[in-house]
């Protein structure tokens, strides 16, 4: 007999083992999310994936799924919450959209965008953190790090190598470069690295390939986040 589970009233089947999220996947819904992917282990850090369950708050990129569950995804609630969350990610680095290569493939303004999210509402913070270009194929601007440790995640478990970390708590938090210097040059990571490609904001970016595909061309100026992420949790790629 199938189990199944409720989402906004919509009874979904959900094999044991799965996560709310790859349950909602597979029947096409779409709950928005920055730091899981379905190639890594979830981690349940950035908190818009947030969902209801039986009264409960859940991250559903953690949370089994389970008989008899009740779901609420699509909320005035969740929504406001996912909005004023993705809000203090723009204030708290520097994500002004215009001035970065990452435009129009950044998930961090898709997730903006699907949300309906018209301003940054917050103060800005306007950090002073460093960029390391001591790479000779790969830089690393931490303004733009949203700390969503898929750098982290997809090193250890798809490059097998341990070029990142997240440290600290709160405004003091930061992502650390595993080598003695803390400069990128001093690792063994590869341009072929998934690491080196993973990132969902502009924090690391390739160099030389900047505005090769023009703006206007790139994967969220036609294409809206929510398919593009159900296409990838379908075919397990990019």
């Amino acid at each position: 007999m199938s189990k199944s589970i409720t989402i906004d009233g919509q009874s979904i089947p959900f094999i044991d083992g799965q996560t709310i999220m790859e349950a909602a996947t597979a029947a096409g819904i779409y709950i928005p999310h920055l730091c899981h992917h379905p190639e890594y282990t979830p981690h349940g850090s950035c908190k818009l994936c947030n969902v209801k369950v039986n009264g409960r708050v859940c991250s559903a990129c953690t949370f089994p799924a389970m008989e008899d569950q009740e779901v609420l995804s699509n909320t005035a609630e969740l929504i406001n919450d996912r909005q004023k969350i993705t809000q203090m990610l723009f204030v708290e680095g520097n994500h002004f959209c215009p001035s970065c290569e990452k435009s129009g493939n950044c998930q961090l303004q898709a997730v903006a965008y699907h949300l309906n999210m018209l301003d940054n509402y917050f103060p800005l913070f306007y950090p002073t953190r460093k960029v390391d270009a001591s790479h000779a194929e790969i830089l690393i601007d931490h303004n733009r790090c949203i700390f969503c440790t898929l750098c982290v995640r997809a090193s250890q478990e798809a490059d097998n190598k341990d070029i990142f970390a997240i440290s600290g708590r709160g405004i003091n938090k930061h992502l650390i470069i595993n080598s003695t210097s803390g400069l990128l040059r001093e690792t063994d990571i590869d341009i072929k690295d998934q690491a080196a490609h993973i990132c969902p904001t502009g924090a690391i970016l390739i160099k030389y390939t900047a505005y090769q595909v023009p703006i206007g061309e790139r994967t969220y100026d036609h294409t809206e986040i929510d398919q593009v992420s159900l296409n990838l949790e379908k075919h397990g790629h990019e």
